[in-house]
């Protein structure tokens, strides 16, 4: 029998007719990135079973000193991993994909996937406040793309297999496959009409079929009956809402505010933050089970989450725990741990619904029921107050309990969850992390005809905020090169006229000391040249950079560089 190659396989997918050619990849990223994520959350849940909960089931002493060595072990492996080997595997991953989507139009190399799938499972598992989703739709995505080369597809091409993989993982994350299509289409492509949507709503499916076919189909939280439920609650709703919405916002500030501290300073070494990040956060949440018995610090939080959910916690200790594991999860995220926010944001948010709940049964009928009630409220409005994604935030939840009895209250929670996070700024906690990082996506596009393509200002496509270098002293380079990942600048210099480039590479010479390199005067052009007129001068352009000037001052009012004309042709086709 002849032998079938893997050539003529690819070949053939290839060259399938268009619709089923995109069936075919669509189950196939998938069913791939489905199957890592339950991969991954089994992994979690397994060390952390293994560890934490035997840990807690010994002597206090036993506890601390064991669960001491793990948090600060594995803290410190993933720290030199992420680091030394991947620093942009660091964080959530949510952001990093984000910027691998727009910027890099959905090509990945399959390292990062690699370091973030063992650094976060190091985290996760080793007991960092932080959550499993994020690495997941990280991890997704990163899957997809990197099959997507493996098959053949051109890298410009990518960026459906990025939205497939990740909203596969985040079904699977959280057995949830409609709020991970309205993530994905809401928050990550920030297009709810956009031509993906078939592709999202089926590898959703695909990755829920995987949570049911390895874990099982029940929902994250089963609840106890809820049949009491008075009308009470809709009266103390509002105030859940409120203080979950202000728990997010504060997380936002001080995650962010820390994080930059932690960039800049310059005593510790980057991969040695995790560590220390985990001996604090050890501290907390050492400091919480000594005193109340409760685990929820540590890692995922689900246990303690579940027990909320189940009326079996004393409503005074949910109030210990928003403010420990708030300030864990700040410490964790800060100091460059590798997780996701989801997870913590959901166990605040419940614990402020389910503190408040408590709090006023001490003066009304509050019935067990209600209590409930406002937990599943905060939960969805603390998340949906960071990741600014109403309705994923609602049907999150939804999902995670099958309770249509919270759908009026998680409406309320969203709408107030709203108003209370943008009156303290527009951007989400990924967009604001990406700023910090020195990513600004621009988001372009284009008319679907070719000739109105070609007539498109130039400026359309341009970053309007280019980073321009005015000094070539070192401090100044090497703060420039920590600020802003391009590989290129424009270089304007006091006393003179011509504007020049220098890349990334020049710019560190110059800080380590070596000789001024000869740099190439830029390539520059009004504004409003078309795309098709501007297209030849990237041949007279080294770098791939072209530098836009204002007709009348002769100000620099933009940059564009041959990536983005690239990445801006391959939105045509979305």
């Amino acid at each position: 029998m002849k032998k079938i190659s893997f050539d003529t396989i690819r070949n053939f997918l290839l060259g399938l007719p268009e619709n089923t050619r995109i069936l075919i990849f669509t189950i196939i990223y998938g069913s791939f990135a489905g199957s890592a994520a339950v991969l991954f959350m089994t992994l979690i849940n397994l060390i952390y079973k293994y560890t934490y909960m035997v840990f807690a089931a010994q002597s206090l002493l036993f506890f601390l000193i064991a669960s001491f060595l793990l948090i600060s072990g594995t803290s410190l492996i993933a720290g030199f991993l992420l680091f030394k080997f991947e620093p942009s595997a660091a964080g959530s991953g949510i952001p990093q994909l984000k910027a691998i989507y727009w910027k890099e139009v959905g090509f990945m190399t399959l390292r990062p996937v690699l370091v973030k799938f063992v650094g976060a499972i190091l985290n996760v598992a080793g007991g960092a406040s932080l959550g499993r989703e994020g690495p997941t739709v990280f991890i997704g995505g990163g899957i997809a793309s990197n099959l997507s080369g493996f098959i053949g597809v051109p890298k410009r091409e990518r960026r459906s297999a990025v939205v497939i993989g990740a909203s596969a993982g985040l079904a699977a994350a959280f057995n949830a496959p409609l709020a991970a299509i309205t993530f994905i289409l809401e928050e990550f492509v920030s297009n709810i009409n956009n031509r993906f949507i078939g592709q999202v709503v089926l590898s959703s499916l695909i990755g829920a079929f995987m949570v049911f076919a390895f874990v099982g189909k029940q929902p994250a939280f089963i609840l106890p009956s809820i049949d009491s439920i008075s009308i009470l609650h809709y009266l103390i709703t509002p105030v859940v809402a409120i203080l979950a919405a202000l728990a997010g916002v504060i997380f936002q500030k001080s995650t962010l505010f820390l994080r930059g501290r932690m960039k800049r300073q310059k005593k510790i070494p980057a991969w040695l933050l995790p560590f220390f990040g985990g001996i604090l956060v050890w501290v907390i949440g050492s400091s919480v089970f000594c005193t109340t018995g409760r685990l929820g610090v540590f890692s995922l939080g689900y246990e303690d989450l579940s027990m909320i959910l189940e009326n079996n916690i004393i409503w005074w200790v949910a109030g210990i725990m928003i403010v420990a594991k708030l300030a864990a999860t700040v410490l964790s995220y800060s100091f460059g741990g590798c997780g996701g926010i989801f997870s913590p944001l959901l166990f605040i948010g419940g614990m402020c619904g389910y503190f408040i709940g408590g709090l006023a049964g001490l003066w009304l009928p509050v019935t067990p029921a209600d209590r409930i009630v406002l937990s599943a409220v905060g939960m969805s409005t603390c998340l949906g107050s960071v990741v600014r994604a109403p309705l994923t935030s609602l049907l999150i939840v939804f999902e995670m309990t099958h309770q249509f009895d919270f759908i009026p209250g998680l409406m309320i929670g969203t709408f107030i969850g709203v108003i209370i996070s943008n009156a303290f700024g527009k951007e989400n906690f990924y967009d604001e992390s990406l700023i910090q990082d020195g990513h600004d996506l621009i988001k372009v596009s284009p008319p679907l005809d070719l000739s109105s393509w070609h007539n498109l200002p130039i400026s359309a496509i341009s970053n309007p905020k280019p980073v321009v270098i005015t000094d070539l002293s070192a401090d100044y380079l090497k703060d420039i090169l920590e600020k802003h990942p391009y590989n290129c600048y424009p270089v304007l210099l006091d006393g003179e006229k011509k504007i020049k480039l220098i890349i990334r590479e020049e710019i560190q010479a110059l800080i380590d000391g070596k000789e001024k390199p000869d740099m190439d005067n830029a390539v520059t052009c009004p504004p409003d040249k078309t795309v098709k007129e501007v297209g030849n001068k990237f041949i007279q352009s080294p770098p791939g950079v072209i530098v836009l000037i204002d007709k009348h001052n002769k100000s620099i009012v933009g940059i564009v560089t041959l990536h983005d004309l690239l990445r801006a042709q391959a939105s045509i086709n979305e």
